[in-house]
């Protein structure tokens, strides 16, 4: 991969870019859908409690859905409301054939078991990855789940649609968690890549990063590592952004930046829109 890449700009992935490509897609998979078969994806978003980070999260993902023709649903819930209470609400959406995927915006609050919740979701429209059936599909050779979580599906997005090439290369994920860290590096393996994990208690963490080929930073912690001649990746200040980076040994690497204008929804509609179209 280099700066010839109409979505590389000074060794820098233009997510926004990239987003575009992919909004653009998604669009014209829903008018298609629509056109064949008379009906159009429903997505719903279940938010529980009043963080702002949340609620600026579900109203983007509401925005999106309009913006491509997606159908959106949803329930906003109080903090206060029970664990039966949400359950109760994530019953209904899988039993409502107008909503072909459900999303629910983490974190819920302390007093809501958040594994409980997320394994009451029809395997079937959980569009976030996180049931324990998809996941377990994921981890195993020769299964696909249905769907994958999101945004380690976008940062394989960004290294596909920059071709760069996985198979074959060294690649470290930094960060182990359920959402980012352990699907990525799953990912990763499945396109034959060969994958470290790196964690808080890795040792020499500077030198397994520096033998790599392909890095992704998940670990969740803003200015942990830095760009520097020895390790040549950045973690960025946003939650929902992941930076990434391939280098070749030398100290002209080349860094890959997951920019803030990818948008997880995007990788949602786009994987949901691909199951519907296949039904």
């Amino acid at each position: 991969m280099t700066d010839a890449h109409p979505f590389v700009h000074d060794k820098v992935i233009d997510g926004k870019a990239v987003g575009a490509q992919i909004r653009s897609e998604v669009a014209a998979a829903v008018r298609a859908l629509r056109a064949e078969h008379g009906k159009v994806p429903g997505l719903a978003v279940v938010i529980v409690g009043e963080r702002k980070d949340s609620q600026t999260y579900v109203r983007m993902k509401r925005k999106a859905c309009e913006e491509v023709g997606i159908a959106s649903f949803g329930a906003d819930l109080p903090g206060t409301a029970t664990q039966q209470e949400v359950l109760g609400v994530v019953e209904k959406l899988n039993a409502d054939p107008q909503v072909h995927g459900i999303l629910v915006q983490l974190p819920l609050p302390k007093h809501i078991d958040e594994q409980l919740v997320l394994s009451a979701i029809s395997v079937e429209k959980d569009v976030d990855g996180f049931h324990p059936l998809n996941m377990g599909r994921l981890s195993m050779k020769g299964r696909e789940p249905l769907f994958v979580p999101c945004t380690p599906l976008g940062c394989i997005e960004l290294l596909d649609r920059t071709n760069t090439q996985i198979s074959g290369k060294r690649a470290v994920v930094i960060g182990r968690s359920n959402i980012v860290g352990m699907p990525v590096a799953l990912l990763l393996t499945k396109r034959n890549a060969t994958v470290t994990i790196c964690h808080s208690a890795t040792e020499n963490m500077k030198q397994v990063v520096r033998e790599a080929d392909i890095v992704i930073a998940a670990a969740g912690q803003a200015e942990m590592i830095k760009v520097g001649r020895t390790l040549a990746i950045e973690t960025c200040c946003c939650p929902a952004s992941y930076l990434l980076t391939t280098h070749t040994h030398t100290p002209g690497c080349h860094l890959l930046k997951l920019g803030d204008g990818l948008g997880s929804l995007h990788l949602h509609l786009a994987r949901l829109c691909s199951w519907l179209l296949d039904a």
